[in-house]
């Protein structure tokens, strides 16, 4: 059956989640960050969650638009296709972050179906901290995969890169991604259910890959302040497996008003892109 096309512009109630200490530390370490703004309570300004933290106070509000049974997303045919988040106030433990989700659009390609989703959230005190647009491909047939819903042109030649930056994924990541961060998507915790998906077997959250990428942001082109992120884009081309080592190339774009803008994609070992069109933007 294909996507209700009547729920575009459906609004669904607001989530409020509180924010701990523990909760935001744990979701660093499931992607192996170690800065100190993180975990330093001795820090002048106190203890930050990561900006990829707002995944997870999000997350319930993504589900709930996702899984919609008027809709009529069969999950075992989505992927997530792109990720594209604002950080607009730092959140911190002892926040109550309220998140609201607004299905924008259903569209209907050769290869099945796309579904938009924008979430906002703001604090205790209305105070806007983070802006999502989520999308989800849902096949049309054949087999599953992590594959960019729409075909590409050839890449332009943007010269060497600013960065190049290699992380190894652990093989425990997915289990510890899924408790961090709440989605518990057995094709990243069960090797018979991803089998049975289409896939070769556990792939790694797209999400907990954009993570990875935060981290290769906020230590080389913020200097180690997260609070300069401002903006995350990822569109999500091939699955990441556990034990792979990643490597995320960046180059700069320039900038206006205050904000640095780049360009990066991140490679498998055999130099295939898993994330595409990549955007970063830092405040000067």
């Amino acid at each position: 059956m294909p996507l209700n096309k009547a729920c575009i512009g459906k609004e669904f109630p607001p989530v409020t989640i509180e924010v701990t200490a523990e909760a935001t530390a744990k979701y660093a370490r499931a992607y192996n960050d170690d800065n100190p703004a993180f975990f330093d309570t001795a820090r002048p300004g106190g203890i930050v969650a990561p900006p990829m933290f707002a995944v997870v106070v999000t997350w319930n509000s993504t589900m709930t638009a996702v899984m919609d049974p008027e809709v009529g997303a069969d999950l075992l045919r989505l992927v997530h296709g792109e990720q594209d988040m604002y950080f607009l106030a730092s959140i911190r433990p002892g926040d109550r972050i309220t998140s609201r989700a607004r299905i924008t659009a259903i569209e209907t390609r050769s290869t099945g179906e796309t579904m938009t989703v924008e979430l906002l959230a703001h604090n205790q005190d209305g105070v806007p901290v983070n802006r999502s647009v989520f999308s989800a491909f849902i096949r049309g047939g054949g087999k599953r995969s992590g594959a960019s819903p729409e075909p590409r042109a050839p890449d332009a030649d943007r010269g060497e890169p600013l960065l190049c930056v290699a992380q190894t994924i652990d093989a425990d990541q997915t289990y510890r991604y899924a408790e961090a961060s709440g989605d518990r998507n057995p094709i990243h915790v069960d090797e018979n259910v991803a089998r049975m998906a289409g896939l070769p077997g556990i792939i790694v959250h797209g999400l907990c890959t954009m993570a990875f990428v935060s981290r290769v942001a906020i230590d080389n082109l913020c200097g180690r302040d997260p609070l300069r992120l401002r903006r995350l884009r990822s569109r999500f081309s091939r699955p990441v497996r556990p034990g792979q080592t990643i490597t995320t190339k960046v180059w700069p774009e320039g900038g206006n008003g205050g904000i640095r803008r780049y360009a990066y994609e991140t490679f498998n070992p055999e130099g295939q892109a898993v994330i595409r069109d990549g955007i970063v933007e830092v405040a000067a």
